[in-house]
């Protein structure tokens, strides 16, 4: 039988239980510093066996996953690499930074036990067990960073195990990894959280800002309302690579102002052009390190009834919406409605279904 120990049972470390739990020959141990938390995972079925210390958890487990803030994993490593952990344990994270925990556990793993950094590039702007789900890493990019010590067994066995998350599982060197998340995840919250701030600012002298700042303004800077401690603990343990991202970020902007102020309209149409054609590059239904938005929007005739027959029509064939909004609606005026689903495949019901019966959809 093989042990699989979650320390951190909120949403990734519940998701990754859910993923593993009743696999064949897999029992899932779970442990968590809220106690209520641990308590509502053995309820939902998420774990096998609740543990009531990081010591229980740990005994004889083939595998550890620290799923806790990135602010606690090297409190979280001491006290795992003291134990007498059982030979062949191989103890990966879910943290959003590599490079320092990698180097930190390097130093203090002993013999026979294998530390290989992870960080699954998947997550929701909700947490807690109540929201953990065992499709949430599926078709998302699942990076592991093993040192040149990490013996290819010990990493097959790891890469085997989390096929189960049916995500897709990248190798990448632990600074590499922070480099390029640094720039695709740390900077652009760090630039939401600047652009937020500024405006709210104005919005001191007047009120009229806030009023206005709706629809694509909040949907560009969602991500600035991430929780103030993780992100605290995220961008201080990746400033050596944020301060140089930044300070690329006030040159571009430097570049702006400068083809603003001589009136450059070429100049200003190619940084569109450029900026287009590298975002019509990406791909569109691919989860990545931002959580994904599964918005979209109806317009609908402003008469009464109207939302709750679209309500209805997505319930009475099981789709499910988590959330609805009236975007504009006053007389004279095509309402719109924000529709929001918890997952692509929600989302995509809903448009043929929509579609099919002659409303308007656009993402």
């Amino acid at each position: 039988m093989t042990k699989v120990a979650i320390i951190g049972v909120g949403l990734m470390g519940g998701s990754l239980a859910l993923c593993f739990k009743g696999k064949p020959g897999i029992r899932v141990a779970g442990f968590d510093i809220n106690p209520l938390e641990l308590e509502k995972a053995l309820k939902r079925g998420v774990i096998d066996d609740a543990c009531a210390s990081l010591e229980d958890a740990a005994q004889d487990a083939d595998f550890v996953f620290l799923c806790v803030p990135v602010g606690y994993l090297r409190h979280y490593v001491d006290r795992l690499l003291q134990l007498p952990l059982k030979t062949g344990c191989i103890v990966s994270d879910v943290g959003s930074t590599k490079a320092s925990i990698a180097e930190y556990a390097a130093a203090r793993v002993k013999p026979g036990v294998h530390f290989i950094g992870g960080h699954p590039m998947a997550g929701s702007e909700r947490s807690g067990v109540e929201v953990a789900a065992s499709h949430l890493y599926e078709n998302a990019f699942y990076v592991l960073t093993p040192d040149d010590s990490t013996p290819q067994e010990a990493y097959d066995k790891l890469v085997e195990l989390l096929r189960y998350t049916k995500a897709q599982i990248v190798r990448v060197d632990a600074k590499h990894h922070d480099e390029i998340v640094g720039a695709i995840s740390h900077l652009p919250h760090v630039i939401a959280v600047a652009l937020v701030n500024q405006i709210a600012r104005y919005n001191e002298r007047d009120g009229l800002y806030e009023s206005l700042a709706a629809g694509g303004f909040r949907d560009i800077t969602r991500i600035a309302s991430g929780h103030p401690d993780m992100w605290r603990d995220i961008l201080l343990n990746n400033r050596h690579v944020l301060l140089p991202l930044l300070r690329d970020w006030s040159a571009e902007m430097d570049k702006f102002a400068k083809l603003l102020e001589a009136g450059d309209g070429e100049g200003i149409y190619k940084e569109f052009e450029q900026a287009g054609a590298f975002r019509s590059k990406l791909p569109e239904r691919r989860k990545g390190v931002i959580t994904a938005l599964y918005d979209v929007y109806v317009d609908v005739p402003d008469h009464p009834g109207i939302i709750g027959q679209i309500a209805s029509l997505l319930g009475d064939h099981r789709i499910n919406l988590s959330n609805i909004q009236i975007i504009e609606s006053r007389a004279d005026v095509p309402g719109v409605l924000r529709l929001s689903f918890r997952n692509e495949n929600d989302m995509d019901a809903a448009i043929e279904l929509l579609g099919r019966h002659r409303y308007e959809v656009k993402l």
